[in-house]
């Protein structure tokens, strides 16, 4: 009983009644740095059309350019969610009787979730046009596959390396047919990662020579080269997307710190706490 009448030596804190989060603050913040982003890219897009030449050995090189885009990706997340995650620290409700170190972990959470929320609507709008510019390219693919005899399709440049006759002037009669049966049999045997098998290069290379009159070793040696071709161009396509993949992922984790960083900063600068060597035990 006596224990129970000991009076508590603890100081005791009452939490406020204003929410943690202000989510205008958090909505301002990533709408401003989508915005940014969507300025930004459309500079980005324009300089990349800038440097890069259709003609082949003119303008950047591939390498340079991928690491140009990789870094130019990294200064726009910076900027951008930085602003973002400011904008939600300036302008989210000051907080009353917080401690210092709770309105700090509240800032940098403001401007994590304003990063969070601009690349989720980010990636709404980028997907939208992205799903957009398919749909029109499919229908328009299907279209011109109804409409002609001689559709395109991703495997013609490599058709017509193996199909390109010693003699132009000699006659091949459904050329057309061969080459879809062709094309069909290519993206069959390399979808998925694989190769053309044995027995189908002896097909191809049959087809070859009967089409363009090369001898059956030449034949062999024409498709064995355009073979390999495919090959590296494949995986020059996955490494490229791969090295994409880093860039965006890497991109990301900047933008979240940069956010939380600025947002920090705009809170302490709202607060009028921002550099302030002494440190109080609540928010003013």
């Amino acid at each position: 009983m006596e224990q129970a009448m000991r009076p508590v030596t603890t100081e005791e804190v009452l939490e406020p009644s204003v929410a943690g989060v202000s989510w205008a603050a958090v909505l301002a913040g990533a709408v401003t740095s989508c915005a940014l982003t969507l300025v930004m890219l459309s500079f980005g897009i324009g300089l990349g059309f800038a440097v890069v030449s259709p003609w082949g050995n003119s303008g950047v090189s591939a390498t340079s350019f991928e690491i140009g885009t990789g870094l130019y990706l990294i200064v726009v997340a910076m900027i951008s969610s930085a602003l973002g995650g400011y904008m939600a620290g300036r302008l989210r409700n000051r907080w009353i009787g917080v401690r210092d170190t709770e309105v700090q972990f509240r800032d940098t959470a403001h401007g994590f979730l304003a990063w969070a929320l601009a690349s989720v609507l980010g990636a709404i709008l980028l997907a939208s046009p992205a799903t957009s510019l398919l749909s029109s390219a499919t229908s328009g693919a299907v279209q011109a596959t109804s409409s002609s005899s001689q559709p395109t399709g991703p495997m013609d440049g490599y058709v017509d390396a193996l199909l390109r006759p010693d003699n132009p002037s000699a006659e091949n009669n459904n050329v057309a047919n061969t080459r879809q049966e062709m094309a069909r049999l290519l993206t069959a045997d390399f979808r998925n990662g694989g190769e053309a098998s044995a027995a189908d290069r002896s097909y191809i290379s049959k087809v070859v020579a009967a089409r363009t009159g090369l001898s059956q070793a030449d034949a062999d040696k024409r498709v064995n080269d355009v073979v390999a071709q495919i090959k590296a161009d494949l995986d020059k396509a996955r490494k490229a997307a791969m090295q994409l993949a880093i860039w965006l992922t890497l991109s990301l984790f900047i933008g979240a710190l940069s956010a939380a960083l600025a947002a920090m900063e705009g809170g302490g600068l709202r607060d009028g706490t921002w550099g302030s060597k002494t440190r109080t035990t609540y928010s003013r």
